[in-house]
């Protein structure tokens, strides 16, 4: 987990938030569950982004980070996702090789340019969709938008249930705002206040 407790206390304070999305132009795919073509995957993509604004009551990002004020700009992650190529996301099994490092995530978000509407934003970015080992991996980002500066990413790993790919993996994105509103938020929040 990367932590930058001077900004997260500024995160904590602020009541504005911006949604980008869910990145998965670096994602990888088990062919098992996953064995489609590029403009199939570029669909799911979408529904998955589309999930979390449609039904906002059930992705609960305003409770989960507890932000009264929130905003949405998906231009920057849906072009990440169109730029995917399908030679980089599809492999026969998930190995270590396929696991990102915090100062991966870092450096990959360190030129960033984003909308600056609010100070902070918030993307999810998909490190794997394991159908073998019925697992998501998904890393939870805070950026400052002014300064392209990491406050917070911490890497998850959720399960997968219900009926449909769409509805099976978008399980994956409930589960983990459920967790963070239930107990990570506490927790971030723990490491930075004074006793």
């Amino acid at each position: 987990m990367y932590l930058n407790e001077p900004l997260f206390l500024e995160f904590i304070e602020n009541k504005e938030i911006m949604w980008l999305g869910i990145d998965f132009s670096k994602a990888v795919f088990t062919k098992t569950g996953f064995d489609f073509p590029m403009e199939v995957l570029y669909h799911y993509f979408n529904e998955w982004n589309m999930l979390i604004i449609s039904d906002q009551k059930k992705y609960d990002i305003r409770m989960a980070f507890r932000k009264p004020i929130m905003q949405y700009d998906l231009s920057f992650i849906t072009k990440k996702n169109k730029n995917a190529k399908l030679s980089h996301l599809i492999v026969d099994h998930i190995t270590i090789r396929n696991y990102f490092s915090e100062e991966q995530i870092v450096e990959y978000l360190k030129d960033i340019s984003l909308p600056c509407q609010t100070r902070f934003s918030l993307s999810l970015l998909v490190e794997s969709f394991d159908q073998k080992s019925k697992t998501a991996t998904i890393w939870v980002i805070i950026i400052e938008n002014n300064s392209s500066e990491v406050v917070l990413c911490e890497k998850f790993m959720e399960t997968p249930s219900g009926f449909g790919i769409r509805n099976y993996w978008g399980r994956t994105f409930y589960n983990l705002f459920f967790n963070i509103r239930k107990r990570e938020f506490l927790r971030w929040t723990n490491l930075v206040l004074p006793e």
